[in-house]
């Protein structure tokens, strides 16, 4: 991971939804300087929309010089989210709304050796959060309802975020809060003053000329809107 981040404490994960898949490696590498490459499973059920599997995801393990952060908007969690970890993504993200057993799935996945995330739609409330903080590693915001790249982001989440960044903060939590929807240059800034330290962004990096530029000004714009508030 690139020492920028880490001394920042900001992580730009780009979403490889806005990519060429058939040139995947290639676009790989054009986002060495990420911290990770997010990765969005769909099954055409909990989301109207289908994407790839753990056939696909395995290859992309196989061929990034990044670590994978993938995000399972899947029904049946508990059934699919330990194959991802055990395929050695570094961290797995299921949906609050599609688990029978969040924490326990959550500690499936920590046992295995990946980080534990967990995500929800822009109208699920916070506090249904506060009390499983501890059993995960991040919590994802969706800043857009989910299901397809490209959406407007949704200011109305951010009083949510704000709300479980102040949690963390009560509680001593290291949790990493993720935004993921509609993050670009002109968005960024309100997502990290509201909490957010994990940063999914699709278009406004595989869309721009200079992929690596454009993270490094994702990564700038963040870091200014935490040092400002």
């Amino acid at each position: 991971m690139s020492s920028v981040a880490d001394v920042s404490g900001i992580r730009i994960n780009p979403s490889i939804l806005a990519a060429d898949f058939v040139n995947m490696q290639a676009e790989l590498a054009r986002i060495a300087t990420a911290d990770f490459v997010h990765v969005d499973v769909m099954d055409n059920h909990f989301v109207p929309n289908l994407t790839f599997g753990p056939q696909m995801v395995g290859r992309i393990q196989a061929t990034s010089p990044i670590p994978l952060d993938v995000h399972l908007m899947i029904t049946d969690p508990e059934r699919w989210a330990p194959e991802y970890a055990e395929l050695g993504a570094a961290s797995v993200t299921f949906h609050l709304e599609a688990a029978a057993d969040p924490v326990g799935l959550a500690r499936r996945l920590r046992e295995i050796g990946s980080r534990a995330g967990i995500a929800v739609k822009p109208a699920t409330p916070a506090d249904v959060l506060f009390d499983i903080l501890d059993e995960v590693d991040q919590i994802l915001v969706m800043t857009v309802e989910p299901g397809f790249g490209g959406q407007s982001f949704m200011p109305e989440t951010m009083p949510k975020l704000r709300l479980l960044a102040d949690e963390a903060r009560r509680r001593g939590s290291s949790v990493w809060l993720q935004v993921d929807g509609g993050i670009s240059a002109s968005t960024i800034e309100q997502a990290a003053e509201a909490g957010a330290d994990t940063f999914v962004a699709g278009s406004a990096v595989f869309g721009a000329g200079d992929p690596d530029a454009a993270i490094a000004g994702l990564r700038a714009a963040a870091a200014a809107s935490v040092h400002r508030h």
